[in-house]
């Protein structure tokens, strides 16, 4: 199995690009499908090598409706910073949770995955935490918070 660079695969935002399912759908067919069938795209709108690979041009949001130009990593990078939290507006209102598009904009994760790579390290925080946090986000319900 390939190494993976967490700093090149961790968007400025926090995003872990490599739980994505569209960066998993780049090298496993069958799932590719599924989210071809899904989505009813292109093959290549369906796969993305990571927000810094693409320099934040970002099929998906293109596909939800809205400019495919992030904003977020365009903040960053004007910056200089390599994540949002490094800078000294963080966190700011390009990162503050709405309910409106929340499902489909993970802020309040982006933010929690920012201040865990600031606490524990990127690395570390990529192989102990991520994973757990994409999916206690996407798949548990607030009342297993209490």
């Amino acid at each position: 199995m390939e190494k993976i660079d967490y700093k090149k695969m961790t968007a400025p935002c926090g995003r872990d690009c490599f739980n994505c399912p569209f960066y998993i759908a780049l090298n496993d067919k069958n799932y590719r499908q599924q989210l071809l069938e899904r989505y009813h795209l292109p093959e290549d709108r369906v796969v993305c090598k990571g927000c810094r690979s693409i320099k934040g041009e970002c099929n998906i949001l293109e596909m939800l409706g809205y400019n495919r130009h992030c904003a977020i990593y365009k903040c960053a990078s004007d910056n200089s910073a390599e994540f949002c939290s490094d800078c000294n507006d963080f966190p700011c209102n390009r990162l503050h949770p709405l309910a409106d598009g929340a499902t489909r904009f993970p802020h309040n994760l982006k933010v929690y995955n920012l201040c865990m790579i600031k606490k524990m390290g990127l690395d570390k925080w990529a192989k102990e935490q991520s994973k757990r946090s994409f999916n206690r986000y996407y798949n548990d319900k607030l009342d297993s918070c209490f």
